[in-house]
């Protein structure tokens, strides 16, 4: 009995491991999803103009009260990159926000409207590969954990444990893609995109980081369940053959 119920404790160890990859790499792509820190950077913005009592670097002061002063003019063209100043923004796949100068808060606006229109139809296709992406996580961690906990039929089990590997392993395909696309993309509308939004430096955000990790995770998930699939139907043929050659033993020396 006993070497008959290490690889079923094996098989459940397995199983779990795989639950808990594919419920890692949901978490992951929801949150990287609904979040918009996929890339984060700054934009050189033009100083505005001290109004009232505000002061520092983030505005231009005038002493003289005439805005139309030709020195004032002068101030502005003499000072070069002094009258500008780093605004950091941050886009997602929904919307891109940067803060407000002089005050508290950001100003956030629709990332599809900056997107250039040739590239819009990619965008779009890179959400609804993303939503994808999540529902297929979502089928995948719902069938390996009716698999845990369906212990009735080993056969039953490894029906189940092939559907959730299939669905996995096409998870991560739509993933990658999806998350190249909306790359490919945001590198477009940097460079062709608003002169009122692009960036002057930028890098990716902790979503972009948090969505491939998901990816990975949805990958090795997929691994773990292949690799417990096939060594379940190893185990069978080998268990086949055993009983095989008990039987022809015994049908060849008859006990009397």
């Amino acid at each position: 009995r006993m070497p008959d119920s290490v690889p079923a404790a094996d098989r459940r160890q397995r199983a779990s491991a795989a639950f808990s990859l594919s419920f890692l790499s949901l978490a992951f792509s929801i949150t990287a999803f609904s979040s918009s820190y996929w890339c984060e950077g700054t934009r050189k913005v033009a100083k505005p103009f001290c109004t009232g009592q505000s002061k520092g670097d983030h505005c231009i002061r005038f002493n003289s009260p005439d805005a139309n002063n030709s020195n004032a003019v002068q101030y502005i063209w003499e000072t070069g990159d002094d009258k500008f100043v780093d605004r950091k923004f941050h886009a997602g796949i929904w919307y891109s926000c940067e803060e407000i100068i002089n005050e508290e808060g950001e100003k956030c606006r629709s990332f599809i409207s900056l997107t250039p229109a040739a590239d819009r139809g990619v965008l779009w296709l890179s959400i609804v590969a993303e939503l994808l992406y999540i529902i297929l996580l979502l089928t995948g961690a719902i069938l390996m954990s009716v698999e845990m906990c369906y212990y009735s039929s080993v056969i039953d089990g490894l029906k189940i444990n092939a559907f959730s590997a299939v669905v996995t392993v096409l998870a991560g395909l739509l993933g990658m893609v999806a998350h190249m696309m909306y790359t490919t993309v945001f590198q477009m509308t940097v460079n062709l995109g608003p002169e009122d939004w692009r960036p002057h430096t930028w890098d990716y955000g902790w979503s972009y980081c948090l969505a491939w990790a998901s990816f990975a995770c949805c990958m090795a998930a997929a691994v773990t369940t292949v690799n417990k699939y096939t060594k379940t139907i190893l185990e069978f043929k080998h268990k086949r053959k055993m009983l095989e050659r008990s039987l022809k033993i015994k049908y060849k020396f008859p006990a009397h």
